[in-house]
């Protein structure tokens, strides 16, 4: 018995039910039309693994804007092209003699654009060299970023807020995400908040005007708003002047404050001097010379656990960072997004997957102009099912109810802890694919996309379709 009614919309075995729901199940359709959004502005694909046969199929040629979906695009391009094991490095070159622990000269950094190179690896790297036997440094840190294009974007543009760290434009030599992290305590005892931040280059300058309150405290942007924060990287200053409900409790926020070459001179100077190093000199942008000498390489985490990463949290500034390091691989440094997109468009084409209207941007989806079909996006997951990167790959979604971007959906349901789902939410954007395991134990492909004005109210009918796709009705 087919329990699957709308088996095939391009096949045309339709009851006239299915016909009444333009191709959309029940439930999906209800949802799209009480969340106000045309079926033409949705596009959806259902098909089971290894099989040529569409279980559902709606706008699925349509080109439509996947939001953060288009990681899957780069985790899968990458997890292949560069292989599961790759690992970034960020080298420590000597310029000068080393004597007695002090070096006469500089110490130059050259980045791979590791996405990873966050505090407590960059804190890992400067012990190493402490272990190595360096002290003090009487020259300056020179930066080298030459494996990367110099990024000359604003990070305003996309949504006119700098100082948010998935705005961060991508860095050879990316430290810490370029962001740092403030934390609030409401202290009634006192009548005060407490604030910290972490990691705190001595430059930094931070004042807390921040008043207790009462009432309840809001959530994300809300939040941030409420603090009425005031940044001010070239000072660098930290300002915070508005109310801190008492019902907040211990928050905190991540903020990418400082230029890049901040960043990393005052990080360095806070961990160096913590670890007992001694460093006076200036930073400054600059090359690798013929004469520097390595003296460590520090590697990342491997490919397979920093996608993880990525897909999990949908971090963008990893995908990005994973973007550029496909164009300078496989293209040859510098890496340039131009070159990056001819990467992967080879690699869906030398697939055999016919995708006309894909276009690329930055790799993350966090663009307005990025476009990929459910079909293509479903031909992407079939590829990943049958390819030895598989294990890899479907370890990196979310999984509903579970962890992730997931964690709070469709839990105490009968498809909790089932799908595998990358989502992808912008403004007019709502989106998701991957893999659901239906109640007999068979493996699905799943991809939705709504862009709408009102797509920020139809994650019902994403939720909606997840359900059908594991427990149809017969």
């Amino acid at each position: 018995m087919n329990t699957r009614p709308w088996l095939g919309v391009a096949t045309l075995t339709f009851s006239l039910c299915a016909l009444a729901q333009e191709g959309w199940p029940p439930p999906v359709f209800k949802a799209l039309r009480a969340a106000n959004v045309p079926t033409a502005s949705a596009a959806a694909l259902v098909q089971e693994v290894d099989s040529r046969r569409y279980a559902l199929s709606v706008n699925h040629h349509a080109a439509m804007n996947p939001a953060s979906v288009m990681k899957l695009v780069t985790a899968y391009a990458a997890l292949e092209l560069l292989g599961p094991a790759y690992r970034w490095k960020t080298e420590a070159y000597l310029e000068g003699a080393l004597r007695e622990g002090v070096l006469e000269g500089n110490l130059v950094l050259k980045g791979y654009g590791d996405p990873k190179l966050n505090q407590e690896a960059f804190w890992m790297l400067l012990r190493a060299l402490r272990a190595k036997g360096l002290r003090e440094i009487r020259g300056d840190l020179v930066l080298d970023r030459s494996h990367f294009e110099n990024a000359t974007g604003d990070p305003r543009k996309f949504d006119g807020d700098a100082f948010r760290p998935y705005n961060v434009l991508p860095d050879a030599l990316l430290v810490n995400f370029k962001s740092l992290r403030f934390s609030f305590l409401a202290e009634p005892e006192r009548g005060a908040v407490r604030l910290s931040v972490d990691p705190r280059p001595p430059a930094l300058e931070v004042v807390n005007l921040l008043k207790l309150s009462d009432g309840p405290c809001p959530e994300g942007r809300a939040f941030r708003d409420l603090l009425k924060p005031t940044f001010e990287p070239a000072k660098p200053r930290a300002v915070f002047s508005g109310q801190y409900p008492v019902n907040c409790g211990e928050r905190d926020i991540n903020v990418a404050l400082l230029e890049p070459n901040d960043q990393v001179a005052g990080l360095f100077r806070q961990l160096w001097s913590e670890i007992g190093g001694v460093w006076n000199g200036a930073v400054r942008e600059g090359s690798t010379g013929a004469a520097a000498r390595l003296f460590h390489a520090h590697e990342s985490p491997a490919l397979a656990e920093v996608v993880r990463d990525m897909n999990k949290f949908s971090n963008n500034v990893i995908a990005r960072q994973l973007f550029l390091t496909l164009g300078a691989e496989v293209g040859g440094a510098p890496a340039r997004a131009e070159q990056a997109r001819r990467v992967v468009q080879q690699w869906v084409a030398a697939k055999g997957i016919t995708a006309p209207e894909l276009v690329l941007d930055n790799g993350s989806g966090l663009s307005r102009s990025e476009r990929i079909s459910a079909a293509s996006l479903a031909s992407l997951l079939q590829a990943a099912w049958r390819s030895n990167v598989m294990p890899e790959f479907i370890a990196s979604l979310p999984v509903a109810a579970i962890d992730g971007t997931m964690r709070r959906r469709l839990r105490n349901e009968g498809v909790a802890g089932n799908a595998h789902i990358k989502t992808g939410l912008l403004q007019d954007v709502r989106a998701m694919a991957g893999y659901v395991r239906d109640a007999s134990g068979r493996r699905y492909t799943v991809v939705m996309l709504v862009n709408h004005p009102n797509a920020h109210q139809a994650q019902a009918a994403l939720d909606s379709l997840l359900r059908w796709v594991y427990e149809p009705p017969q």
